[in-house]
């Protein structure tokens, strides 16, 4: 959905989404969609001792975090940070701006606001594990194995 004009809203006036699974859960309040816009804007919650994504980084897209509260760890091309309230990280496009955010407390959710850039489609890589996924809009996409690359005319 296209936004048309000015967006002035309250996390709490927004429905989570809220996806768990296994190591991964969080409630991501959705202010900007992907879809018809040049970003896309969400307040995002993670569990105590969970992490909202796998090691990731995009082909074409900015993302930005800014921690409003909670205590976390982000692992980087460089090592990981400890990131704390007032704290911004901004990655980059390709493999030096992957990133992964982990809640290290045991009582309280990390809560930080996710901007990103939009391009279609985005591209996404998982180096722990060896995947890439082809994302378009907010739908999820198709993930593949990078090993499982085939010659461009195979089947053909």
């Amino acid at each position: 959905m296209k936004i048309e004009k000015t967006v002035i809203t309250r996390q709490e006036d927004i429905a989570p989404n809220h996806v768990s699974h296994g190591a991964f859960e969080y409630y991501k309040h959705l202010v900007i969609p992907k879809e018809g816009n040049q970003c896309t804007v969400a307040f995002m919650e993670i569990p105590p001792l969970k992490s909202a994504f796998p090691n990731h980084y995009h082909e074409s897209v900015t993302e930005v975090f800014y921690i409003i509260s909670g205590q976390g760890v982000i692992k980087t091309a460089d090592g990981e940070k400890s990131v704390g309230a007032g704290d911004i990280a901004v990655f980059p496009p390709g493999i030096q701006g992957s990133h992964k955010i982990f809640n290290v407390s045991t009582t309280e959710n990390l809560c930080y606001i996710d901007i990103d850039t939009t391009s279609m489609p985005d591209v996404c890589h998982y180096p722990d594990s060896n995947k890439v996924g082809i994302f378009t809009g907010d739908k999820m996409g198709m993930i593949y194995k990078e090993d499982d690359n085939v010659d461009y005319y195979e089947g053909e």
